[in-house]
């Protein structure tokens, strides 16, 4: 897997995070530790990425149910969204305050290692939300260095088994260290659904077993395995804005989006380093029908029929984003510029894949330190535009 993008974004892994993982090997994991996109519509018209239940695809089915679940349960928590968006710990938080602080103190300092930029955002939001987000960082970060961190080799699908009893005993309340108390704390606050996680440790699993996808349909499955997940995790805890008059399902659809894109854009940043670990995430049909195959990546060749078929990939990736920026507006304010930010650098990886000619095979596409600088100020921006303000900008055109 090429790192798992929240609404948030984890970024590259290069530095493995040792003490992070707690030494989760195959033996010491279970003791201490929109979109409807079909790939028919995408060769046809690059048409429409948002779910839609009057199209059929088993994969982009199967994300839709879980979608309109994450809804359902934003809907029916509405009333009592007070009690789990508090800042006031009751007495008994007091009594484990200490404790849960310097859990929360902990994930916030893995945030601001891995997650710069992201990190930075979070600092407008509320304490509450803000300690929860980082919380979910960690658990996702953790979750994939099962598969892609320093212990990856050691990993087996019993080993995963036994990280997904540990998330049930999370949610449960009973955790295995402060990282999972800091989850543990989080989900007893917010509305956040156990599923999510559930389908991201499905990811890894697929990441054990499957190193080609057929098609978009399980490219699509894939990415919101590992990607998409992480939206619906980060929803709850982000809150949407009263003014929005968008419904739960519709900014759930963005989030999805966003963590569709991000991951698209991390397979097309990676082809190289992916191909060297004997992995290749883009669709064979497609590599096919543009008149490629495997071997045309071993070898690196950046060759006419690679360029053109990259513009198609970048293009897909492109219009997931521009589906994700239609829900950010309707996030709560203070939640806004952290997303917008990691939107917008996350976008411009596909502009320095133009930019060094389509060689995803020995360049690395990144954003330099300036340009991410340079978005701070244009994702506040955007931040600042509420759901009525956006309303107001598109009447005015």
């Amino acid at each position: 897997m090429s790192g798992v993008p929240l609404w948030v974004t984890c970024g590259p892994k290069e530095n493995a995070i040792n003490s992070l993982l707690g030494g989760l090997s195959s033996s010491s994991v279970g003791r201490s530790g929109s979109g409807r996109f079909t790939q028919r519509t995408v060769v046809s018209a690059f048409s429409s990425v948002f779910a839609d239940p009057s199209r059929s695809s088993s994969s982009e089915e199967r994300v839709y149910e879980v979608v309109l679940k994450q809804a359902a349960l934003v809907k029916q928590q509405k009333k009592t969204l007070d009690h789990f968006y508090k800042d006031d710990y009751t007495e008994t938080d007091l009594a484990n305050g200490d404790l849960l602080n310097s859990a929360y103190d902990r994930c916030s300092e893995v945030c601001a290692e891995y997650a710069k930029t992201f990190y930075l955002g979070t600092q407008l939001m509320t304490p509450e939300r803000r300690k929860a987000i980082w919380a979910i960082y960690v658990w996702c970060r953790r979750t994939d260095e099962l598969v892609d961190g320093p212990n990856a080799p050691h990993i087996t699908p019993k080993a995963l088994d036994r990280w997904e009893q540990r998330l049930s005993d999370v949610f449960a309340g009973r955790p295995y260290d402060m990282y999972d108390a800091a989850l543990s704390d989080t989900v007893s606050r917010f509305p956040v659904d156990i599923q999510p996680f559930k389908d991201m440790i499905e990811g890894m699993r697929l990441d054990l077993r499957k190193s080609r996808y057929s098609n978009f349909d399980e490219l699509y499955l894939y990415c919101y395995y590992v990607a998409g997940t992480v939206g619906l995790m980060s929803v709850p805890v982000m809150g949407i804005s009263p003014e929005s008059k968008a419904s739960a399902e519709t900014v759930y659809n963005a989030a999805l989006a966003l963590g569709i894109a991000n991951q698209l854009t991390n397979i097309l940043r990676d082809v190289g380093e992916d191909a060297r670990r004997g992995r290749i995430y883009l669709p064979q049909d497609e590599l096919a029908q543009a008149g490629l195959s495997d071997e045309d990546i071993w070898e690196g060749r950046v060759t006419d029929k690679w360029r053109n078929f990259m513009k198609g990939q970048i293009k897909r990736a492109r219009m997931f984003f521009e589906e994700a920026e239609k829900g950010v507006t309707e996030l709560e304010s203070a939640s806004r510029w952290p997303v917008w930010a990691s939107l917008l650098i996350y976008k411009q990886i596909l502009d320095e894949i133009e930019a060094n000619d389509y060689n995803n095979f020995t360049k690395r596409a990144y954003v330099g330190k300036a340009k991410k600088l340079l978005s701070l100020p244009a994702a506040y921006g955007k931040a600042l535009l509420g759901p009525q303000q956006k309303l107001t900008q598109v009447f005015k055109r």
